[in-house]
Order: C-alpha cells, then sequence, then structure tokens
C-alpha cells in the first residue's frame, strides 16, 4: 500500500486569500496607554482586582456560564471559511468530489474516504458539514477539507431514516450542490455509505449536463440505454438521488431548482415521511427535455438491491462494478455489517489509508 495515501495536507486553505474574514483577525490597531488618564487607569485596576478574586468560584458553579450550544459556533477560524474558500483549495480541474454529513456519520465518512484515497481522488474531496462538531473534527485532522453552510441542523435527529430531521437533511442537497454550480464547479456527490472499487470519473462519458444512476433492481442489458428510464407505478422513475455529477451548465442548474421546487411541493409530514428522492426524479421527469440528462451503466453502478442480493449477478458482472452503494437497508449496524460481510469495512484494516486516520 502507498505510504503516502494517510499524510496529511499540508497546504495552507487560507493563502489564496489575504484578507481575513473579521472572525479571525482583528485589523484594529492597540489601544496607546499615554491617552489614557489616571482615572481610568484606577478604574481597570479595580476590575482586575474584582477578576482576581471572583475567578476562583467560575469553575466551581458558583457562577456558572455555558459556551456550549447545538447552534452557537464555536470560536474558530473555521466558522468562517467559506464555501468559495473551500471549493478553491480542494478543487482540482474545476471539478470536486462532495459528501454532505452529520456527525453520525463520521464512521461512514472514513470508510468512503478510504476508498477513494485508494483510487487517489481523495485531494478533491469536500465535506459539506451540517454541524460544528463535524466541521473541526475533519478540519483538525484534515485542515480545510470541510465547510459548514448555515443554518446548522439537529444532527441527532438527522439519521434516523423517515423522520423529519432526515427529510431536513437530505432536503438541503440540492440547494448545496446548486452553490456549488453557481460558483462555476463541477461537482460529484456520494452519499457516504458507498464504497468506490475504481475511479468512476472515466464513466462520465460525453459532456452532459447530470449523470445518475438507477435505483432498480430489475437487471438491465450490458449495452442498456442512458436516458432517463420510463416512469414506474408512481407515475415517476427510480433514479437514485444519492450518486450525481453535474457540470455547472444550465440544464444542470435548472434540475436543481426544480428539485428545491419539488421538495417544497412535498414536504414531510407524518402520514408522508418523504425523503429528497421522489422530488428528484419529479424535477429530471418534468424538466428531461430542457436538459442533457445520462444514465450511468448499472454494471458499474449497481443499486445495493441488486448488487448485495443476487450473486448471479455479481458473478456475471465481475470486473466491471465501480461504486457499491450500501442502501436498501436501514441502520448503521446493519450497514456496518453488511459491508463487513463483503469485505468492504474498510476502516478495520485500512484506517492509516484515510485522510482521516483512525477515527
Amino acid at each position: 500500500m502507498a505510504s503516502f495515501l494517510h499524510q496529511r495536507n499540508l497546504r495552507n486553505p487560507f493563502s489564496k486569500f489575504p484578507s481575513s474574514p473579521r472572525s479571525w483577525s482583528s485589523s484594529k490597531k492597540p489601544l496607546s496607554l499615554s491617552l489614557v488618564g489616571p482615572t481610568a487607569l484606577l478604574a481597570l485596576l479595580s476590575v482586575v482586582v474584582v477578576v482576581g478574586v471572583f475567578c476562583p468560584w467560575l469553575g466551581n458553579g458558583v457562577f456558572s456560564f455555558s459556551s456550549s450550544s447545538s447552534s452557537a459556533p464555536p470560536a474558530s477560524k473555521w466558522t468562517g471559511y467559506t464555501l468559495q474558500q473551500a471549493l478553491s483549495f480542494v478543487a482540482a480541474n474545476s471539478s470536486v468530489i462532495v459528501c454532505i454529513v452529520s456527525q453520525p456519520y463520521l464512521p461512514f465518512l472514513n470508510n468512503w474516504l478510504i476508498s477513494i484515497a485508494m483510487h487517489h481522488r481523495h485531494h478533491m474531496v469536500l465535506v459539506i458539514a451540517e454541524d460544528y462538531a463535524s466541521l473541526h473534527r475533519v478540519n483538525q485532522l484534515w485542515p480545510g477539507h470541510a465547510v459548514l453552510i448555515p443554518p446548522v441542523l439537529d444532527a441527532d435527529a438527522a439519521h434516523k431514516f423517515g423522520s423529519q430531521g432526515f427529510f431536513n437533511f437530505t432536503a438541503r442537497r440540492p440547494s448545496h450542490l446548486l452553490k456549488i454550480l453557481e460558483l462555476g464547479y463541477s461537482v460529484m456527490y456520494n452519499d457516504v455509505d458507498m464504497v468506490w472499487l475504481a475511479d468512476p470519473f472515466p464513466y462520465l462519458e460525453g459532456n452532459h449536463d447530470v449523470y445518475f444512476t438507477d435505483d432498480m433492481t430489475a437487471i438491465k442489458p450490458l449495452n442498456h440505454s442512458h436516458d432517463l428510464p420510463p416512469p414506474g407505478k408512481k407515475g415517476r422513475p427510480y433514479i437514485c438521488s444519492c450518486m450525481i455529477f453535474l457540470r455547472p451548465t444550465d440544464g444542470a442548474k435548472l434540475i436543481l431548482k426544480k428539485w428545491i421546487e419539488e421538495l417544497q411541493m412535498q414536504p414531510w409530514s407524518k402520514t408522508m415521511k418523504s425523503n429528497d428522492q421522489p422530488a428528484f426524479n419529479w424535477a429530471l421527469m418534468k424538466n428531461a427535455k430542457e436538459a442533457d440528462l445520462y444514465l450511468l451503466p448499472q454494471p458499474a453502478f449497481p443499486t445495493g438491491g441488486l448488487y448485495f442480493k443476487n450473486k448471479t449477478w455479481v458473478t456475471e458482472t465481475k470486473g466491471m462494478h465501480v461504486i457499491i452503494h450500501n442502501n436498501y437497508i436501514v441502520g448503521f449496524e446493519k450497514k456496518i455489517k453488511r459491508f463487513r460481510d463483503y469485505g468492504l469495512w474498510l476502516v478495520d484494516d485500512h484506517a492509516q489509508e484515510s485522510p482521516l486516520g483512525r477515527l
């Protein structure tokens, strides 16, 4: 294994931006003591004495002040780190690889990153953190590769599939991706319950607006069409919103804007526990003539319902698989067990190859 894969990136993500945000540094000149009169100096001395007397009790709970809050950012330069700065730091040939995580997903993030590092694309990865804990943890270990786009969500609720928290978490995806396109970058989006078995970029043939994968388990011919599949029983296709590549074109931006509109028309409710995927499919189907769409080959990008449940198909397509998605199963522990059963839980034996090390 190449030893360089686990070495931390020592580049400075702020080096291209000479003007630091106000929250990181102050440009004010120090106050000269010659401008302060005797009365002011005496008052200042009194404050120092009072603080010195009462400070021992501050840590003992007599005067307690809570600095922790799920919505209040901790003091850090990463709090003011912008999406534009982050994209400029990680992009290669104006392209980035993006995932979106909250703290409960960090083990899956690490597993996904190891698989990408094995194919030498990890330097292009930008982690969009949905909480400050993830933002600071990733940037502590891998400076510059995580950014937070406010507002901050409830990290504890975001991982429960079918919950309103999960919907709120996934519903931000098209907005994040649209911001990246508007800044002029192509973006590959992956969920972190995926593993790369090969480099997917050679499969992005042509110059299409949006590339995606089919989430249906029905087996397609090896030379299947790359057009958007026809609608199914629910009146729409069943395209996966978890693996997408978009170019910064008008067509791709239109799909993302329509995706956002569809989500607004289909909000989460207790009776309609939706997620972002149906809205993505409606956006694709309703606007297929306005954008250049491309369905990626099924053998290379199979849904988990096919890869993990059809051994015959897996044998017949051996050597063709590129990205494996651990879907069609719910629950962190169940996903980890299935990855382990198939030799895809890489953090057990390859943690040293992750840019984050062993979390």
